[in-house]
C-alpha cells in the first residue's frame, strides 16, 4: 500500500513538473525599479496561479537580439516590454500576436495605444507611463540657500547663477547619461518650450527640418546654457541621481519615476521651463511574440499587467502614472498625485526619439553627447539629424 501511495505521489509530481507553465517577462528595470515591479508580478502569480520569471534586458540590446530570434521562430520571453516602433515593425513581419481580443482600447487614455495600432488591430498594450515634467530639486536645498522656482526665463538664468555660486556645487544642473536618452529628454523639453507642441509633433512626423529657424532657436537656448557651464558632465543617470540628492548639483531633469528612487519623496519639488505648454508622457509598451509556447496564458498576463489590476498595483509603488482609466487617486503616493497635476493645462506628447526610432534614435543620442561637450557644433548636429530622417 505504501509503495502504491509513493508511486501515485511520484506520478503527480512528475505531471506537475511536465505540465506546469512558467511565463517569462522581459523588461528593462533593475535595482530599485525592479523592486517596484516585482510586487505586481507576485500578485499575478497569487491570483492566477501561473508562475512568472522576470529577466532584465535593455531595449537597445533587444533591438539586436530579437529580430534574429524571431527569424528562427524563437523568443526569449512570452511578454516583452519594448519600444512601440519596434513592436509595429515586427508586427509587419508577422512576428507579433494581435491582442485586440483582450485589450479594450476604450478603457485607456485617448491616443495612448495609437503607437501599437496598425490597420485597426492592436499588437501591444500600454503599461503605466512616466511623465517627464521638468527640473527636480530638493525643497530642503532651496530653503537652505534661499532659492525659489523661476517664473520667467530670466529668473531661470538668475537661479542657475545663484546655484553655481554655492560652495561645493559641481554645476547647477546634473546631466544624466546612459546610452544617451536622459540627454534627449531635457533636449525635448527645450524643443517643446521654445518651439511648441506642434513643432514637436512635426519633428516626429518629418514635416519640419531640424535645421529650421524655430528648431534651431530652441537648440540655441540649450547650447547657451551648455556654453556657460550650467550643465554638469554627462554621468550615468542613477549615479548622478545620488550625487544630485547629496547636494553636488541643484537641479536634475528626469522623469516622474524619480519619486520612487529617492530616500524622501516628500522633499521633492519640480518645475517646467517657464512658458512650457507640453509634457512628454512616456508609456511603457508590452507585446507577445508569435513564438510563445503559451499564447493564452501570455494574453492573460498582458491583460492583467496593462489593465486596471496591474496598473493599480504598480502606481502604489510610486513613480508611475496609469494609462488605463479609473485607477483611484488614493492608490497614488502623495508626491505622485502632485506629478499628475502637472499635466493640467498642458498637452501630453509622445516621446520624440522613441516615436521616430530606428537609426535616427541612436544617432540622436550620440549627437547629443557630442553637443554636451562641443555646443559650438550645433549646426553639424542638426544637419546630421536631418540626414538621418531621410
Amino acid at each position: 500500500m505504501r509503495r502504491l501511495v509513493l508511486m501515485v505521489t511520484l506520478i503527480i509530481l512528475i505531471g506537475v513538473f511536465l505540465f506546469s507553465k512558467t511565463l517569462t517577462v522581459i523588461g528593462p528595470w533593475s535595482g530599485a525599479e525592479m523592486d517596484k515591479f516585482t510586487p505586481v508580478l507576485e500578485k499575478f502569480e497569487k491570483e492566477y496561479g501561473i508562475d512568472v520569471e522576470y529577466r532584465i534586458y535593455r531595449a537597445e540590446d533587444l533591438a539586436n537580439i530579437l529580430p534574429a530570434q524571431f527569424a528562427a521562430k524563437k523568443t526569449l520571453g512570452d511578454v516583452i516590454f519594448m519600444w512601440p516602433w519596434f513592436v509595429l515593425n515586427q508586427a509587419k513581419k508577422g512576428h507579433v500576436i494581435d491582442v485586440s481580443d483582450v485589450i479594450d482600447e476604450s478603457k485607456y487614455l485617448p491616443g495612448v495605444l495609437d503607437n501599437v495600432k496598425m490597420n485597426g488591430k492592436l499588437y501591444g498594450a500600454a503599461y503605466t507611463g512616466k511623465v517627464k515634467p521638468g527640473f527636480w530639486y530638493r525643497k530642503s536645498f532651496f530653503e537652505k540657500h534661499g532659492l525659489s522656482v523661476p517664473k520667467t526665463w530670466n529668473e531661470f538664468i538668475i537661479l542657475l547663477e545663484k546655484i553655481k555660486g554655492i560652495p561645493g556645487i559641481k554645476a547647477p544642473i546634473a546631466s544624466g547619461d546612459g546610452v544617451g536618452w536622459p540627454l534627449s529628454d531635457v533636449t525635448e523639453h527645450f524643443i517643446i518650450t521654445f518651439g511648441g507642441p506642434n513643432i514637436h509633433r512635426d519633428l516626429i512626423a518629418g514635416n519640419i527640418k531640424w535645421q529650421s529657424f524655430t528648431v534651431r532657436n530652441a537648440f540655441e537656448k540649450l547650447t547657451s546654457l551648455l556654453k556657460k557651464g550650467y550643465f554638469g558632465e554627462p554621468t550615468e543617470w542613477t549615479l548622478v541621481l545620488k550625487q544630485w540628492w547629496n547636494g553636488d548639483y541643484g537641479l536634475y531633469f528626469m522623469g516622474s519615476w524619480i519619486t520612487g528612487m529617492v530616500d524622501d519623496p516628500n522633499d521633492l519639488g519640480v518645475f517646467s521651463l517657464p512658458g512650457n505648454k507640453g509634457i512628454v508622457f512616456g508609456a511603457d509598451y508590452a507585446f507577445i511574440p508569435k513564438y510563445t509556447k503559451y499564447p493564452e496564458e501570455a494574453k492573460t498576463l498582458l491583460k492583467y499587467l496593462c489593465g486596471l489590476e496591474g496598473q493599480t498595483e504598480q502606481v502604489k509603488q510610486g513613480g508611475h502614472v496609469a494609462t488605463v482609466k479609473n485607477v483611484p487617486l488614493i492608490a497614488y503616493p502623495p508626491v505622485d498625485r502632485e506629478v499628475a497635476k502637472l499635466l493640467e493645462g498642458v498637452e501630453a506628447l509622445f516621446d520624440l526619439d522613441d516615436s521616430i526610432g530606428g537609426a535616427f534614435q541612436t544617432t540622436f543620442w550620440d549627437q547629443l553627447k557630442l553637443l554636451w561637450v562641443r555646443p559650438e557644433r550645433i549646426d553639424d548636429v542638426l544637419r546630421t539629424f536631418d540626414e538621418k530622417m531621410k
